[in-house]
């Protein structure tokens, strides 16, 4: 029952996290500033919980759709005239519209920033405790794929990426997604087994940038090296095919419908090439063969339809340390690469939004809420610290759309006042309603394109 909760509770606390913290950003900044603030509503529509605090009695507010939040000041261009007639000056001196622009754009600016900051506090917990990932050395290089035309082979492992020090294949997916949006090649560094560097001109013009369904590293014939591992099971997903089917860890696998296993890379072809298909696994448990009928669950990987049945290999540590890598970090450090990355994510958010406006980039990467609920679920499913970096990365995504120049949203607002530095005057009544259709129209229009694709992707899968 609580893994059936696990998404809609991680979809619920991650809204309500970063639009807190976003509407947050929005109200200190207006304290500091002296602005009045009325209402600090999480969320529209009914009042679920509602009671008024501090000096100024701001009403603080829980509304029941929680899929955003605002925050209201005292406005006289928005609020009753006959409520602002009843005013004093000390109070009206306090509205937002009186404050001087500088003012109003670190008022605007703060909600983005306080996510864009949240993301940096986030990155910054995940450094500071180690992070582990997959060493990038290349498994099997196929025939014809980008990789075995730039001379890439087996057992050579990846140093640099376009000049940059890569220790993960997470390091070498990203740089390799930046370069993809700026250039047809890439060098590409590499050491192989006797300790020889050599430099690789990768192709990256058979890349197709709006697959969302394929990996990148796949397109290129990037293959993440395997261990010739004996077949034995470590891993046993609860409430998988393989636990209903009475399979155990540490269940050595001896075969598949009577056909021998001797490495854990043929039992997981095996499964995988028969999805909805019964099959026989005989495994070797306490010194006795015993065979267990199991039938694969079908799932869809790109094109094509694979088994599964919720098992993982188990490996001995020489193996793991061969495959695995932990990078420690300073607190400086930490503190340094948190904001790089936050600063590269968002700068590489705004590429593809640019590179979809241009049309060298689908719009059927764009997600929506949907979406974004079943990756909240599947990363807390995954633990703690992949769902820390799951909010990392909505919170960078949530203040750069804020940021975007479109009426209605911040960077809409921001718009207007730097013109408003220009011009000496603020810009008119007429034309910020005339804004405010064309920003609607606008987001309506984006979200109409999120919920379609998230359709989409629910239907095939």
């Amino acid at each position: 029952m609580l893994d059936l909760l696990l998404t809609p509770i991680s979809f619920i606390f991650t809204l309500g996290l970063l639009v807190t913290v976003h509407e947050y950003g929005h109200f200190q900044v207006a304290k500091w500033c002296g602005v009045k603030v009325l209402k600090f509503s999480i969320g529209f529509g009914k009042p679920l919980w509602q009671k008024k605090f501090g000096h100024d009695q701001t009403e603080f507010i829980l509304a029941v759709i929680p899929l955003g939040g605002y925050v209201k000041m005292l406005d006289e261009r928005e609020s009753d005239q006959a409520i602002v007639a009843a005013l004093s000056e000390l109070d009206l001196a306090r509205a937002f519209n009186r404050q001087s622009v500088y003012k109003r754009i670190a008022i605007v600016l703060a909600g983005p920033l306080a996510n864009l900051l949240l993301a940096i506090a986030l990155y910054f917990i995940l450094l500071m405790q180690g992070v582990i990932g997959m060493r990038p050395l290349l498994g099997k290089v196929n025939e014809h794929t980008p990789a075995a035309m730039a001379q890439m082979h087996m057992g050579d492992t990846i140093q640099k990426v376009d000049g940059k020090a890569i220790a993960t294949w997470q390091d070498a997916r990203w740089q390799l997604l930046n370069a993809v949006l700026k250039k047809t090649q890439v060098d590409i560094q590499t050491i192989d087994e006797q300790q020889v560097i050599q430099h690789h001109q990768l192709d990256l013009s058979k890349v197709h940038q709006d697959d969302y369904r394929h990996d990148i590293l796949d397109q290129l014939g990037l293959v993440i090296y395997q261990i010739k591992s004996p077949p034995l099971i470590g891993e046993v997903l609860k409430n998988g095919r393989a636990e209903v089917a009475g399979l155990k860890p540490n269940d050595l696998v001896l075969s598949i419908n009577h056909h021998p296993v001797t490495v854990w890379g043929n039992f997981v072809e095996e499964i995988r090439r028969q999805p909805n298909l019964k099959i026989e696994v005989t495994v070797l448990r306490e010194r006795e063969a015993i065979t267990i009928s199991v039938t694969p669950e079908a799932a869809n990987e790109g094109d094509k339809t694979i088994g599964r049945i919720g098992v993982g290999v188990k490996l001995k540590q020489v193996d793991l340390d061969k495959i695995f890598v932990t990078t420690h970090y300073s607190v400086w450090e930490s503190l340094l690469k948190a904001t790089e990355k936050t600063w590269d994510t968002s700068i590489f958010s705004l590429k593809m939004l640019g590179s979809m406006l241009t049309g060298h980039s689908s719009w059927k990467a764009m997600s929506g809420p949907v979406t974004i609920a079943s990756y909240a679920g599947q990363s807390a499913h995954m633990g703690i610290k992949s769902f820390i970096g799951f909010l990392a990365l909505i919170s960078i995504s949530i203040g750069v759309l804020n940021l975007l120049p479109v009426p209605v949203l911040d960077g809409g607002h921001l718009m207007y006042y730097v013109i408003e530095i220009f011009t000496g005057k603020p810009v008119s009544d007429s034309i910020m309603v005339i804004g405010q259709k064309v920003g609607f129209t606008l987001l309506a229009l984006m979200m109409f394109l999120a919920l379609y694709n998230d359709i989409n992707r629910l239907i095939t899968g």
